[in-house]
């Protein structure tokens, strides 16, 4: 298989990366999550103008028609340079649900503004106690006139705080999950926003008799809810790949200017030796990291493949991590230091959709599956 990209997607990658940089130094980046909204409109609606934001969308929706591929370039690209933008959990996961699931009106009166960036999604899905893969839906729908109310609590909402109109997913009566399209303005609906330790933003959402519109019933809700998680896990390993690039070359660039006994640290031979090991881990990451992807542009969802990228990203993330501040010694674990925004956006990736352990679990799960294979 042909892992270059071609010059098309060089172009992408590098229009993506000579903007990120412009847009974010380590002191901008942090003025900016430390506003209210924790991320730079001016900047969503550059995105927008440039099609990243239609990337994962067909034409007939308002989108470029880009593949997996495509979408994969950008994220690597985000976590590169820790850009707080929502692209997955405002544009991808929320918008790949209407997309596959939602009439052609829904989809034409949404998408096109989620393109061009003038309307926010978010996914409420996960609850409180509730945690993916095993998550039991206690919000309720209940069919009222010509439409239907939510009741119910859903925490957290990654970007809950600031999406105009939320995708919710709900048990209905007679048994099964539906997801409905709920305004975040509508009555019924209240909003408890918060920040997350990487910076990023959230929001604990609370449904009382809320105003809804069904968007899958549930003979589509769970293939819906499965592929979109699938390509979830793929963006979180694309993002988690450019961050621990990123470590890395600040690892590598520190050993090189630090001196200890009038040498530099890259003159020893054991710190050298635990570079080259966190080099190996991000090469193991970034095979499984393709793998999801390509099997994602040969129209292959299997949340088996996802989980077992994701296995691999988590264990070479933490062991990255753990290296980049061990061998930056005491400046790594400060706030003006920017190895250590690196470490906590791969901490908090860890633990979204499910930790190294939960995906073991499901591959554990799931070896019955296989045949053993005898030579």
């Amino acid at each position: 298989m042909d892992f270059e990209l071609t010059d098309e997607q060089v172009m992408l990658r590098d229009t993506v990366r000579d903007l990120l940089a412009r847009a974010y130094d380590p002191e901008t980046r942090l003025k900016v999550t430390d506003t209210e909204l924790g991320w730079s409109r001016d900047l969503w609606h550059q995105l927008a103008e440039l099609g990243v934001l239609g990337l994962a969308f067909s034409e007939a929706d308002g989108g470029v028609g880009a593949g997996p591929i495509e979408v994969m370039v950008v994220l690597e690209e985000i976590g590169r340079r820790l850009a707080p933008e929502p692209l997955l959990d405002a544009v991808l996961v929320p918008g790949g649900l209407i997309a596959q699931a939602g009439t052609a009106e829904q989809r034409q009166r949404i998408l096109p503004e989620v393109v061009a960036g003038e309307k926010l999604l978010a996914f409420a899905h996960e609850e409180p106690g509730n945690r993916w893969p095993a998550i039991e839906l206690t919000t309720t729908a209940v069919a009222q006139g010509d439409g239907w109310v939510l009741t119910g609590v859903k925490n957290p909402v990654p970007h809950g705080d600031c999406a105009d109109e939320l995708v919710v997913s709900a048990t209905l009566p007679a048994g099964g999950t539906a997801l409905f399209l709920v305004s975040a303005t509508a009555e019924g609906v209240s909003r408890k926003p918060f920040r997350t330790f990487d910076g990023r933003r959230g929001a604990q959402i609370e449904f009382t008799a809320a105003p809804a519109e069904l968007l899958a019933d549930r003979s589509a809700t769970c293939p819906a809810i499965e592929a979109v998680t699938v390509r979830a896990h793929a963006a979180l390993c694309a993002e988690s790949l450019g961050a621990m690039e990123e470590s890395l070359r600040l690892t590598t660039e520190y050993l090189k200017t630090r001196k200890q006994f009038g040498v530099t640290l890259s003159k020893f031979q054991t710190l050298t030796q635990r570079a080259a090991d966190m080099y190996v881990s991000l090469e193991l990451a970034r095979s499984m990291s393709y793998y999801a992807t390509a099997a994602l542009a040969d129209d292959v969802i299997d949340p088996s493949i996802a989980s077992r990228a994701r296995l691999r990203v988590s264990r070479s993330a933490r062991h990255i991590g753990q290296e980049a501040i061990q061998m930056h010694g005491g400046i790594g674990i400060t706030t003006e230091y920017p190895v250590s925004h690196y470490v906590a956006r791969l901490t908090a990736i860890g633990r979204t959709l499910g930790t190294d352990l939960d995906h073991l679990r499901v591959l554990t799960d799931r070896v019955t599956d296989y045949t053993l294979v005898e030579i």
